[in-house]
């Protein structure tokens, strides 16, 4: 189709508020899916339908007539992040608003435009040809915002209908603007409630203050006990796997375009970086482990005073794996040490919500040779490889139980807002990054010498 009617396609798909942590939008997720699937059979793919079980319906659909020719697996989700804090939205997150060379909505750029830049790609392969030159097969879900175990269950449970040569996702970033970017590999998560008790109510501070453990404070106690005020994670065994990137990374990753006093400044808006001393920071944020707190909670904190001894604290914690540290054990070791730095009168347990592992593919991949091709022919500059902070768990799922690599090819922008107030995407990236992937479909089924 035209720019202007996919534009309008795109708009109908963000304005759906497909919202997978929130229960009360179970049928605007169904409503997602249905219209995924409509796009699916829109752009000429067959056997298309919605796979239901324990979760979300996944939506699938595939195009597999050339034996012989590379088989693909796109892969991208239709679910979106809460738009909370409403108030900093400049235009309605489910109205979504163009304006200059972006268009701004929730899903945008995580993940409803990149999704709709793999399936308007093969559908203009199909409408101008009749059909595409290499296999393909589509799987998109509708809960990588939360959690994503019914795509997991599902590939772990049916890996042969789901055979491929290589994965193809496009929930990353281009580096920088006009800088074509793959990225290669992905930090592993895992993330868990820290739950410890003192007593078995809350107890008055005047009456029991002084002779009673305060959970509040046991979780403060252990939580800086695990990592020090450098920013050394101080998790015993946590880090002895840990592969450093290889000196030909290292060395790419110094002639990338950036200013740190910017990053600092404009991008995380901080008055001071911290982490490691002794480790660069592109290694900090996209090669080394990290245990970071997101919420406490406990006590009293509505307004006013109520002087309680907290007898119950829960602290939201996350740790980002790299290669090669193996996530059962991680948690293991995460346990023991939380055990270890339990303070007296108080028990605590780390309860997992979800992990992933990290995932790095080799640059020599003909998968990624390729793509980086039809990204340089189209943008016009060298494609660069980066990793990323950031998890996508499907990523080590497809690793695992497809043995699949993963091409990343990112066509959005590092100030793009994902989970943030008025996310958006840069319109022009989402065109090139169709004319992007139709051209690496046609050089990889292009004949061979």
């Amino acid at each position: 189709m035209d720019n202007a009617a996919l534009l309008e396609t795109l708009k109908d798909f963000l304005r759906i508020p497909s919202i997978s942590t929130l229960p009360e939008h179970q049928p605007d997720i169904r409503r997602c899916a249905e219209f995924t699937a409509g796009l699916l059979r829109g752009a000429g793919l067959e056997n298309v339908g919605l796979i239901e079980g324990q979760g979300n319906p996944l939506v699938y659909g595939d195009w597999l007539q050339v034996p012989g020719k590379p088989t693909l697996l796109f892969y991208g989700h239709y679910d979106v992040q809460p738009p909370d804090p409403l108030a900093e939205w400049l235009s309605p997150p489910f109205e979504p608003e163009v304006r200059g060379d972006n268009i701004y909505a929730r899903g945008a750029a995580d993940d409803k435009g990149l999704t709709l830049i793999l399936i308007e790609a093969v559908a203009q392969l199909m409408a101008r040809d009749g059909r595409l030159p290499v296999n393909v097969r589509f799987l998109i879900e509708g809960e990588e915002e939360s959690g994503g175990e019914h795509i997991e269950h599902f590939v772990a449970t049916h890996p042969e209908a789901l055979s491929a040569d290589a994965a193809v996702i496009c929930d990353t970033e281009m580096f920088a603007p006009e800088l074509p970017t793959i990225c290669t590999g992905l930090r592993g998560i895992l993330y868990g409630e820290l739950v410890v008790r003192t007593a078995r109510q809350d107890l008055h501070s005047g009456v029991y203050g002084g002779a009673v453990p305060n959970a509040l404070m046991a979780v403060a106690e252990i939580i800086t006990a695990l990592k020090d005020r450098d920013g050394r994670i101080r998790i015993p065994g946590f880090s002895d796997r840990v592969r450093r990137p290889t000196a030909e990374e290292l060395a790419a990753w110094q002639t990338l375009p950036f200013d740190e006093e910017k990053y600092r400044a404009e991008e995380a808006g901080v008055s001071e970086l911290t982490g490691e001393p002794e480790t660069p920071l592109f290694e900090r944020i996209w090669a080394r482990p990290t245990l970071e707190v997101h919420g406490i909670r406990g006590g009293f904190t509505g307004e006013g005073a109520k002087t309680v001894i907290p007898a119950l604290a829960v602290a939201k914690l996350s740790a980002r794996l790299v290669p090669d540290q193996q996530p059962e054990e991680a948690v293991d070791q995460i346990r023991a040490a939380i055990q270890a730095a339990c303070p007296r009168g108080a028990s605590a347990e780390f309860r997992l919500i979800h992990g992933a592992p990290a995932s790095v593919v080799d640059t020599s991949s003909p998968y990624i040779r390729a793509a980086a091709e039809a990204m340089t022919e189209v943008f016009g500059n060298p494609t660069v490889y980066v990793r990323s902070g950031g998890s996508i768990p499907i990523v080590g799922v497809f690793q695992k139980h497809l043995r699949t690599p993963s091409v990343m090819m990112g066509f959005g922008l590092p100030d793009d807002n994902l989970h943030a107030p008025n996310e958006k995407l840069f319109l022009p990236n989402f065109y090139r990054g169709i004319d992007a992937v139709r051209r690496y479909l046609e050089r990889l089924g292009a004949p061979t010498s």
